[in-house]
């Protein structure tokens, strides 16, 4: 008995998704990001407007004054979707993985001066706290946010700092020998110390910033540019002898910063070249946002560093010129 194996090939009806389709302008292979962000937010056919806030609809680009004529233009240049973002995490995850246990391993905790572990417990433990509040500025964002190119990346960015929040509490269960003290003393300090209050004021004051996109601003530009790279950028000094143990353990702080800020600057870039209006109206928050962050970090510079709050400037400078370069004026 002959047995023939043939095949045949067989051609898709379609290539894509309708909606991808129309999006593209024609029934042509898509990618999965493609197919994963364009046109997938519902805009129409909702039962009620909320009851908590009538005069806007669920989904409504009111919600911010900077006006798009599409909010699927601002697409992220690292083309996350859920599987590719996890992908991606996982692999920095597994960095963070290894350092941790390197640290451990080597001793390299029990190693470091009383000096130095004060000064963690200080300058570095806090930001947990710092991070939580980006977590939720970044969620809220999610949920008042208009279309899925600019609201999923932005869920992704919540777990980011979910995660980074998780990485400083292990280093202060290093410090302590897994006791959660150390945790315990740097929420007083976040608390009451008078060199974090206005870093918390700063946050707790956007959490009541209702424009979704004056909202973006405020965190991917001001406290990332200025709050977190003041401590994970240029307080290197702050950490005494701890300085190398610091750094490996807070590598992935460094990864993701120069990860996420490949998009959220394409997003500030795309909408402020929109528009004459929307590029005035963004250069005014981001000037308004960096000063409040840099007054806010500049107690916190002097404090940890003895500079008088040079190192607050320098991340002013590095900020603004960012800034600059997305083509705002400043």
């Amino acid at each position: 008995m002959t047995v023939q194996i043939k095949t045949l090939d067989m051609e898709p009806k379609r290539q894509t998704f309708g909606h991808v389709a129309r999006r593209l302008g024609g029934d042509k292979p898509a990618t999965r990001y493609q197919e994963a962000t364009l046109d997938v937010q519902a805009t129409a056919n909702f039962h009620y407007k909320p009851q908590w806030e009538p005069e806007y609809w669920v989904y409504d680009t009111r919600k911010t004054a900077v006006v798009m004529a599409d909010w699927y233009k601002p697409l992220d240049p690292r083309q996350y979707y859920y599987a590719t973002y996890n992908i991606a995490r996982a692999n920095m995850n597994q960095a963070v993985e290894r350092a941790f246990a390197f640290a451990e391993e080597r001793g390299l905790i029990e190693k470091i001066s009383t000096e130095a572990r004060k000064q963690i417990e200080f300058g570095l433990l806090p930001l947990r706290h710092l991070h939580w509040g980006a977590n939720m500025n970044m969620t809220e964002i999610t949920q008042r946010g208009y279309g899925t190119a600019v609201t999923a990346p932005c869920i992704f960015s919540a777990g980011d700092h979910l995660g980074m929040a998780q990485v400083v509490s292990r280093i202060g269960l290093l410090l302590d020998g897994q006791t959660g003290v150390s945790l315990d003393m740097a929420k007083e300090v976040w608390m009451d110390d008078p060199a974090w209050q206005g870093v918390r004021k700063l946050i707790e004051d956007t959490f009541v910033e209702r424009d979704f996109f004056q909202l973006f601003v405020a965190q991917t530009l001001a406290i990332n540019g200025v709050v977190f790279d003041l401590i994970y950028k240029f307080a290197d000094a702050g950490w005494k002898d701890a300085q190398i143990a610091v750094a490996m353990l807070t590598e992935f702080m460094s990864d993701w910063r120069a990860d996420e800020s490949k998009w959220s600057d394409s997003v500030i870039k795309t909408v402020a070249a929109e528009s004459a209006e929307n590029k005035a109206l963004v250069s005014q928050w981001a000037s308004d946002w960096i000063a409040r962050a840099v007054e806010a970090a500049r107690p916190l510079s002097a404090a940890l560093l003895g500079d008088n709050g040079a190192q607050a400037e320098a991340a002013r400078e590095a900020t603004i010129k960012r800034a600059r370069a997305l083509g705002l004026t400043l």
